[in-house]
């Protein structure tokens, strides 16, 4: 069933934010909580009806393309208790992520629809933590079950953070499903997938002054630099083409030039795939949880099209699997590192793997001699002529450019309760990890001492990655409840469901007597009233129809007649004061003698 829900389990930032914690806490995914009375002595919510899922498992898995980072680690967290803030680590000043597959499975969620979840979002942002929610989400929700997928192109929302990058042919693709009759025991259970045709990131460091003059900018305790070096520096950063918030002329500063005025891009497909699945456990009927989170990657480029560009090609693709079984021994957490080549101007300059997961770039600025080169920076070791840096030329690193792959995490956890908050108390094992497939990094050195200056000018993470799985333990029990026969209980062989009791009233009874009571007693008045009408009704319909109403006398009583002679006729006044009708009707007497 196609749904849109923006509203679903968190905002495609907040869900940007949460792969980028570290590390990651092997906690089940948030959904809504299981709503109780207010007053304790309230009935609870009704019990679900008919037969229902045996299986109880969590797991969730993330991916994100790209999430860039503005002088991150610089902004206090807030929050609403005291001081806890404080204990936090702090936030970047501003963030932007792009692209994110996400899914998830809950069987313990309280809302049908949020038991099993697919979804691919285009853009989140978040400025000082704060994120608002984001439109053009492509997601899907079940139950009830999904035959067929969701698949389409994903609209970028404007944001006030447009500037940092430019995106082109996003699309996702999204498909969750889930049995009425035996729930997460499907395939497939939750899939979702997101791609990019092209990025380009950071075309400015906004965190850098945007004026060539450093003059009076600079601290007074500048490490490392006397009077003489600090003004060279001035001087240097006066000669070069742009500010230094475009590296001095290597980016563009404008949010419309692509690879080519970018400190980061990817002139290739980038794909995120997450799956949720069960799959079969060894010498067991039952099942098993198992999250995954992939990225397909072919090469990034640093400051493509000069002639400084460093090239980083990708061997081997990240893969992030987190398997849960109900047991520490057989639960587990596989990643495979990716193997990144990176290397300028035709030379090789290291390789990023698990062994060697850091290689750092300086980033320097010309102070003395070759005065006919370009009034550019000066990238690792090639000019910006395109040859390599001689040995007599002067220059000042003010910058690096870290690269890091990995930064894997990863947490375990016995369960001894419920996996939600209201839900079922049972034994079983979490997990969760948390890695990435490469960080950007622009660090300032001690040489450029501008004051409050971040300790990172901007972050870029490609391809952040996050599982989670939970399983109570011996596994994941397909299969369903069966309903009692008529007899009340259930035939052999048949598991044994519990007794659920009826919802209590405010009296504290189990049934409502009450209302039987006041129905059959209700239906005895109305027979009553239907057969004994009264005797006033009985009055009004006679004198509705012409009669007269008298009183009823016994018959022994006697009554004096009042005789009225006229002529040879005697007639018997009638008491109402009428003219009889007839001659038996005045003289009823002397009929009946006559008839004697």
């Amino acid at each position: 069933m196609r749904r849109r829900r923006l509203a679903l389990a968190m905002p495609t930032a907040a869900a940007l934010l949460a792969l980028c914690a570290s590390p990651a806490f092997a906690q089940p995914p948030a959904t809504t909580p299981i709503p109780g009375p207010v007053d304790p002595s309230q009935p609870p919510i009704s019990a679900p009806n008919g037969p229902q899922p045996l299986a109880h498992a969590i797991g969730d898995a993330g991916t994100g393309l790209a999430v860039v980072r503005l002088a991150p680690d610089s902004t206090q967290t807030n929050t609403i208790l005291p001081g806890f803030g404080e204990e936090l680590p702090k936030q970047a000043a501003a963030e932007l992520g792009v692209g994110l597959a996400s899914a998830q499975v809950n069987t313990e969620a309280f809302l049908a629809f949020e038991r099993s979840v697919a979804q691919a979002s285009p853009l989140g942002f978040a400025v000082q933590g704060r994120a608002p929610q984001t439109p053009g989400s492509l997601a899907q929700t079940a139950g009830p079950d999904n035959a067929e997928g969701l698949s389409s192109g994903l609209a970028l929302p404007k944001t006030p953070l447009d500037a940092l990058l430019k995106v082109s042919a996003l699309n996702g693709s999204v498909h969750a499903r889930w049995d009425d009759k035996v729930g997460p025991c499907v395939q497939p259970l939750s899939d979702a997938t997101t791609s990019l045709g092209s990025l380009s990131v950071l075309n400015a460091i906004p965190t850098l002054p945007s004026s060539p003059d450093l003059t009076g900018m600079l601290t007074k305790d500048t490490p490392k630099l006397d009077a003489a070096a600090k003004q060279s520096l001035i001087d240097g950063l006066k000669q070069l083409t742009g500010p230094l918030s475009q590296l001095g002329g290597l980016l563009s500063g404008t949010p419309d030039t692509g690879e080519k005025g970018s400190l980061l891009s990817l002139p290739e497909t980038l794909t995120a795939h997450s799956t949720v699945e069960l799959v079969d456990l060894p010498d067991s009927a039952n099942k098993a949880v198992k999250t995954t989170s992939t990225l397909q990657a072919t090469s990034v480029r640093l400051l493509a099209g000069t002639a400084m560009e460093v090239r980083i090609d990708v061997v081997s693709q990240p893969t992030l699997v987190a398997l849960a079984t109900g047991a520490e021994a057989t639960s587990s957490i596989t990643y495979t590192a990716p193997v990144l080549k990176v290397s300028q101007g035709g030379k090789e300059l290291g390789t990023l793997d698990a062994a060697h997961p850091q290689l750092e770039i300086p980033v320097g600025i010309p102070v003395g001699g070759l005065p006919e080169l370009p009034k550019l920076p000066v990238i690792g070791g090639v000019l910006p002529s395109g040859g390599d840096v001689p040995a007599e030329l002067k220059k000042l690193d003010i910058g690096v450019i870290r690269l890091q792959i990995a930064q894997f995490n990863e947490k375990k956890a016995a369960i001894d309760g419920p996996l939600t908050q209201g839900g079922p108390v049972f034994k079983g094992f979490t997990l969760g990890a948390t890695a990435r497939l490469l960080d950007l990094q622009l660090l300032p050195t001690d040489a450029l001492g501008l004051p409050d200056l971040p300790s990172a000018l901007a972050q870029v993470s490609l391809g952040e990655q996050i599982v989670r799985a939970a399983a109570p333990e011996g596994g994941v029990q397909c299969g369903s409840t069966t309903t009692p026969p008529a007899g009340g209980q259930p035939s052999p062989g048949q598991p044994q469901k519990p007794t659920i009791p009826l919802a209590y009233t405010t009296a504290a009874y189990r049934t409502i007597p009450i209302f039987w009571l006041g129905t059959a007693l209700l239906l005895a008045g109305v027979v009553i009233v239907s057969a004994m009408p009264g005797a006033r009704r009985r009055e009004d319909e006679f004198a509705m129809a012409g009669g007269t109403v008298s009183a009823v006398e016994p018959e022994d009583a006697t009554e004096p007649e009042a005789v009225v002679e006229t002529g040879s006729t005697t007639e018997a006044e009638s008491p109402s004061g009428t003219e009889p009708e007839s001659e038996a009707e005045a003289n009823p007497k002397a009929e009946r003698e006559s008839d004697g």
